[in-house]
């Protein structure tokens, strides 16, 4: 029966090289420039920052020393010095960013995932991808206006509330996308044993979804601490230690305006210490990449 239906097929021979790509043939060629295109873009894209880096480091690297974490910022032309409370106002103005942008963030993303819908959810995501892209120099503006103003002192209260406005469109649209990602059908498992929808939510959804939002809020820290336009018109610098008596309503110094201040003078070893700050602030982004890496790879879904 197999001659009568296919009497060709034992004379069919099946040759595997033939299946092999004709390295003349012209989709093969155009297939290998268009490799050798888009790997010299990428070449050109990773080039400047290895270059960048590679300069810092040994600029940074070369003007670290202990004392920088520990002493404060020396007058020009003195040596020595540091800035260890350039290093306590960034933690403290970005941890007052943190607390305040983080549950209204997190808050709103649950609201426009889980409970919104229609145009309402559409518009606010609209305005959220606005506020991410208004420049950071207006939001220090607004800070002025209705922070430092209002307590007539620049403050590390001030420049939290501005980095929290920084930090707040950043989370929402990392957790709005992590709660997205979390399967339909988890939530109609929850459902479907008894759960409401807050139960599911909170107890089901969010917690799926942690490892995603820890990412973003990462990668809101690691904007947040190197800005310098907000902190110029809310923090302002300072040479001392953050003051406690005065819970934090006074000017206080940051590593971001410290790189500002001191790269444009022309003394030595204030530009040293602008270098060694430069690096530092490249270290901590470099860890938050490195968390938000981590806190990636160990999702639950």
């Amino acid at each position: 029966m197999t001659s009568e239906f296919f009497p060709n097929q034992s004379n069919m021979n099946f040759d595997p090289a033939s299946l092999k790509k004709n390295p003349s043939s012209p989709r093969t060629l155009f297939g290998l420039f268009m490799s050798g295109v888009a790997g010299l873009f990428t070449l050109m894209a990773v080039v400047p920052l290895f270059i960048i880096l590679t300069y810092l480091l040994q600029k940074g690297i070369s003007s670290l020393r202990w004392q920088v974490f520990t002493e404060l910022p020396p007058p020009p032309l003195v040596p020595g010095g540091g800035f260890g409370n350039a290093i306590l106002g960034t933690v403290i103005m970005v941890g007052i960013g943190a607390l305040i942008s983080v549950p209204i963030g997190v808050m709103a993303a649950i609201y426009l995932s889980e409970f919104s819908e229609g145009k309402l959810a559409d518009w606010i995501r609209f305005a959220t991808n606005v506020l991410s892209g208004v420049p950071s120099i207006i939001i220090g503006v607004f800070a002025y206006s209705t922070i430092v103003l209002n307590t007539k002192t620049y403050s590390a209260w001030a420049g939290g509330f501005a980095l929290a406005i920084l930090m707040l469109p950043i989370i929402v649209r990392t957790t709005d996308e992590a709660l997205k990602l979390v399967p339909q059908e988890v939530r109609q498992a929850s459902i479907g044993v008894g759960a409401n929808n807050y139960q599911t939510v909170l107890q089901v959804v969010l917690p799926a979804a942690i490892p995603a939002i820890i990412t973003g809020v990462t990668l809101a820290v690691a904007r947040a601490a190197g800005e310098t336009a907000p902190l110029l018109f809310t923090a302002l610098f300072t040479q001392y230690w953050p003051s406690w008596d005065n819970n934090l309503a006074e000017p206080t110094a940051s590593l971001a305006v410290l790189v500002y201040n001191f790269a444009i003078v022309p003394f030595k070893n204030q530009q040293e210490l602008a270098w060694a700050a430069a690096f530092i602030l490249v270290v901590l982004v470099l860890l938050t990449s490195i968390i938000s890496r981590i806190a990636t790879s160990k999702r639950t879904y």
